[in-house]
């Protein structure tokens, strides 16, 4: 289920403590007795930050120097009305650059967290590897060089680094460092991807001389490869392949070789299979896992609570398979609860048949999570665990891991209590089905449960969304849009599915559970994977401000940052030409969730602690979450195995890394879907509408289907367009007349490329100079002007 809500303040009967943060109510390091008390100086931040950081080196925390304002304040004993002013002390020292905030913690700029993700990206005078982080901010100067020791003995299951891999590196500073040398050195904890010394593509047979390689990559669409017929390794016409680039000159196609050949895009549903090799996801259980899962007997129902006579159901989307999650609701018969409900969430007991370390268990983490594609879905365990054995189905006893939440009649959780059941599943509903009960519409399977299930349920739900409301999350109205599948795997239809109460129901309680879930474990200090979401940079607000200030929209600065402020403004353009627009620059705005070992919150539901919990299937955090719940709590001897707070940081790395791989892999297979459908409509025109600006051009997206493509700045018209950032829009040197980030505009498309998912098009409108959000029509006009190709070799400014 989606990331979205948060719990009220009061919630276990005991109290819920606070994460523990690292370097926590720390003393004034080499201050005396009358230092506390007052506000330090600048020069006594950065020193003590930094001793701060050199002490949670030494004791091997996986993020040293992670430390905020309240630490600061504590350890200055700071109170009362100073800390405003030790606050405006802080944000002068960010904006001189002198500290940076990340994860609502301060640090010295320019300085890598000691678990890194880095790209090994060549060799030092004496050929060691050197490595530099994947993502790093331009503003902290040029990213660090990390050394890479490489053991002369590697511990066993770690594969040996080279160039162009990507790698989970363990990083602090150099002991010793040479001129002009790295500043840090680093190890390998995990190899993430290897390197990409091939070119995946689809190979082309030309008779008697070979073939061409198409490649798959949108950077490389235009750039053909020759193969020769001895070269070709047996590749068939629409193979495909990885190919060795054997020679790439000035002057004339790359000749490549075949390495291997992955597969044939002749097949129906195959489309998917450029995304998986692409990007390196597993899809093909080991032999090991397979034998394991087809083992594994149904859980007895000794040592579980029998929960078989409660009517839990599940609601999912129509063509789910795997159904993790059910639900219940009734009124509270406690007289000391007027208007509350109990709420009952179940969710399937995989940790029950995924052991630790067993072969089931060592796969699920490789893969990190399900993929889900338009034409397959790449599971994270076999079938005949997540489609069978863990699967709610209806009618079928199942085990379950279930949490038992008590609401207030304002949606308030005053408790919750979690248990290791045995359950049956009254019904399997799709979210459509249970929504049409509601509305009066019951069919054969939800009529004789409206009243004592379903009723109950929306019962409940009311009162949730007050709670929501009060607790106001970031609220962003960006409709999803879905792929229908003929039988070949080639797209009928794009829709956009209406959002239902239904939908929202399940996503609410799947909340509650969740925050239940961290609370508990919290409360009993075991350690887990959290789920975390930041609050934006102080630079993407800045240039959230520039835009919403060019459409006259003021963001108010020097409040306390929280979601109800976007929501503010979200609010303020609603119903207005621009609400699409801004509505995608503040959903651009926000940072990227992840899964960390060390909480620091999720801001856009507006939550102190959250963990996924809900679904374990397809999550291996939520895995995770389940174990520490077991052993916790005593549930059971399948619990969380002894481990440091480093080896959960090293997984929460690890699945963060999956879950962004799934999503590319993911996005970029619609892209190419939806390239493949269009590709026999070139020269049409559709309604579109800018979704990006840079130099280079406009992004475009279709109204009607959600496709995305590209329009060069050459192709724009006879004058120069130069890019104004703070307006995301290109703006004519000559005339003023601009193309902005939101603007429709009637665009033809002339060029697709199905296999790399990339589209091209060409303005069909004039741009827009009267401050409206629509183009003027040039077919209208009749004054269509050419292209002059002498801008496209001018260099951009």
């Amino acid at each position: 289920m989606a990331d979205s809500s948060r719990s009220p303040a009061k919630t276990n009967k005991t109290k819920p403590r606070p994460a523990k943060r690292p370097g926590a109510a720390p003393q004034v390091a080499g201050g005396s007795a009358e230092a506390a008390g007052r506000i330090p100086s600048k020069a006594e931040i950065l020193a003590f930050l930094a001793r701060e950081s050199e002490a949670a080196e030494k004791q091997g925390k996986a993020n040293p120097g992670k430390i905020g304002k309240r630490e600061i304040a504590r350890a200055f004993g700071i109170k009362g009305s100073d800390r405003s002013a030790l606050k405006d002390l802080l944000k002068e020292l960010v904006a001189d650059g002198s500290i940076v905030r990340r994860r609502k913690a301060l640090h010295k700029p320019g300085v890598p967290p000691q678990l890194v993700l880095a790209d090994i990206i060549g060799r030092d005078a004496d050929g060691e590897l050197l490595a530099a982080p994947v993502e790093w901010d331009e503003a902290d100067g040029e990213p660090p060089r990390i050394l890479i020791h490489v053991p002369a003995r590697p511990r066993p299951g770690l594969a040996i680094p080279g160039v162009g891999d990507r790698a989970l590196v363990r990083a602090e500073p150099a002991r010793e460092i040479e001129p002009g040398g790295p500043a840090y050195a680093g190890r390998v904890i995990r190899l993430l991807a290897k390197a990409k010394a091939q070119v995946l593509g689809i190979f082309r047979a030309v008779p008697g001389a070979g073939g061409r390689i198409v490649p798959v990559d949108k950077k490389r669409a235009n750039r053909e490869l020759l193969v020769s017929e001895r070269d070709r390794d047996g590749a068939e016409d629409g193979d495909l392949v990885a190919v060795d680039v054997m020679h790439e000159g000035r002057f004339g196609l790359p000749v490549a070789k075949v390495r291997e050949r992955l597969g044939s895009l002749k097949s129906e549903r195959a489309v998917s299979l450029i995304a998986i090799h692409a990007h390196g996801i597993p899809h093909v259980f080991k032999p090991a896992t397979v034998e394991e899962a087809e083992r594994a007997k149904p859980q007895p129902l000794s040592g579980r609570e029998d929960w078989r006579q409660l009517p839990l159901l599940t609601i999912d989307p129509p063509d789910a398979k795997d159904h993790d999650d059910a639900v219940q609701a009734a009124r509270d018969p406690d007289p000391d609860n007027p208007g509350g409900h109990v709420i009952t969430v179940a969710i399937a007991d995989v940790a029950a048949y995924v052991r630790p370390g067993s072969a089931l268990d060592r796969e699920a983490l490789e893969r990190g999570n399900s993929v889900y594609f338009p034409d397959r879905v790449v599971p994270m365990l076999p079938e005949r665990i997540s489609n069978d054995l863990c699967s709610l189905m209806a009618g079928e006893d199942r085990p379950a891991l279930a949490v038992r939440i008590v609401i207030d009649a304002e949606g308030r959780k005053r408790r919750h209590s979690f248990h290791r059941i045995t359950m049956r599943s009254v019904a399997k509903l799709s979210y459509e089905q249970a929504q049409a009960a509601i509305n009066g519409r019951p069919d054969a399977v939800t009529g004789p449960l409206l009243e004592t299930v379903l009723k109950p349920l929306w019962g409940a739900y009311e009162r949730v969304k007050i709670a929501r409301a009060l607790r106001g999350p970031l609220d962003l109205d960006l409709p999803e849009r879905k792929l229908i599948l003929k039988p070949d795997g080639t797209i009928d239809r794009v829709v956009t599915p209406e959002r239902l109460d239904a939908h929202r129901l399940i996503e609410e309680f799947m909340i509650l559970a969740n925050v239940a879930a961290a609370e508990t474990l919290e409360d009993k200090r075991q350690a887990l994977i959290y789920r975390v979401h930041d609050e934006p940079s102080l630079e993407k607000l800045n240039a959230l401000a520039e835009f919403l200030a060019s459409i006259g929209v003021k963001l108010a600065k020097g409040q306390k940052l929280r979601p109800a402020l976007f929501n503010g403004i979200l609010a303020r353009v609603r119903g207005s030409e621009n609400q699409h627009l801004v509505n995608e620059v503040v959903l651009r705005s926000q940072a990227q969730a992840e899964y960390v070992a060390e909480n620091y919150g999720h801001f856009g539901l507006n939550l102190r602690r959250y963990a996924h919990f809900t679904s374990p299937i397809r999550r291996y955090a939520d895995l995770i979450v389940h174990r520490a719940l077991i052993r916790s709590l005593r549930l059971g001897p399948d619990g969380l195995p002894d481990m440091k707070l480093a080896e959960l940081a090293e997984i929460a790395a690890d699945i963060s890394a999956a879950e962004r791989r799934a999503m590319n892999a993911e996005r970029e297979t619609v892209d190419r879907l939806v390239a493949g459908w269009l590709a026999d409509r070139i020269g049409a025109t559709f309604e579109a509408r800018i979704s990006g600006v840079t130099r280079a051009g406009l992004f475009v997206r279709l109204i009607e289907t959600g496709a995305d493509g590209f329009v060069p700045a050459s192709t724009l018209g006879d004058e120069y367009f130069r890019y104004d950032e703070p307006a995301r829009a290109l703006v004519g040197i000559r005339s003023g007349e601009l193309h902005r980030l939101g603007d429709l505009v009637e665009v033809k498309l002339v060029e697709a490329a199905p296999f790399a998912g990339a589209l091209r098009f060409e303005l069909a409108t004039e741009p827009r100079s009267d401050g409206g959000g629509r183009h003027r029509s040039r077919a209208r006009r009749g004054d269509r002007v050419p292209a002059r190709q002498a801008f496209a070799k001018r260099k951009r400014n």
